[in-house]
């Protein structure tokens, strides 16, 4: 896949996957209503942008050098293991639970709270049951090696090569 065809295929699915997971339904839990306290809203609305940011740097990390997209159909040709990839091996979803997180405290819904974490686990048992199985068939040792050296949730403070 050339990176404008991985670029657009990307953008689509982060319109739907993303996109609903951390718009649509919050959205919908909350109708966007700040019923937090004033002293939660700022928190909340850097972490909801420091989620978007992080998902978004993650995409752009699967179009240039992986040159594939997030989408399973669509996987990269190349292990993507820069930028925050050199941290955690799982920033995407790691973005897309803090957009949800970050809007829980923005509006004060515990809903959404409670929402982030059912979203966490179920991307957590998609992560153990499809993906890793998926990428070490794909990758083989450079997947194993990469598990090796950087924490499946918890990011390194220092980069790993």
């Amino acid at each position: 896949m050339r990176k404008p065809s991985a670029a657009a295929a990307s953008a689509v699915f982060v319109a739907i996957a993303p996109g609903f997971v951390v718009g649509f339904v919050p959205w919908w839990i909350s109708h966007w209503r700040f019923d937090s306290p004033l002293a939660l809203r700022l928190p909340g609305a850097l972490l909801t942008a420091a989620g978007i940011l992080l998902l978004l740097h993650c995409v752009r990390r699967f179009v240039v050098q992986g040159l594939g997209t997030p989408a399973p159909v669509l996987p990269t040709r190349h292990l993507v293991v820069t930028g925050m990839y050199r941290y955690v091996r799982n920033p995407m979803y790691i973005a897309v639970v803090t957009a949800i997180l970050g809007q829980a405290a923005l509006f004060g819904s515990v809903e959404l709270l409670a929402y982030g974490a059912m979203v966490w686990l179920l991307v957590h048992l998609f992560v153990l049951v499809y993906e890793e199985p998926a990428l070490r068939r794909t990758f083989g040792a450079e997947y194993q090696e990469f598990c090796a050296k950087v924490p499946r949730w918890i990011p390194h403070l220092k980069s790993r090569p």
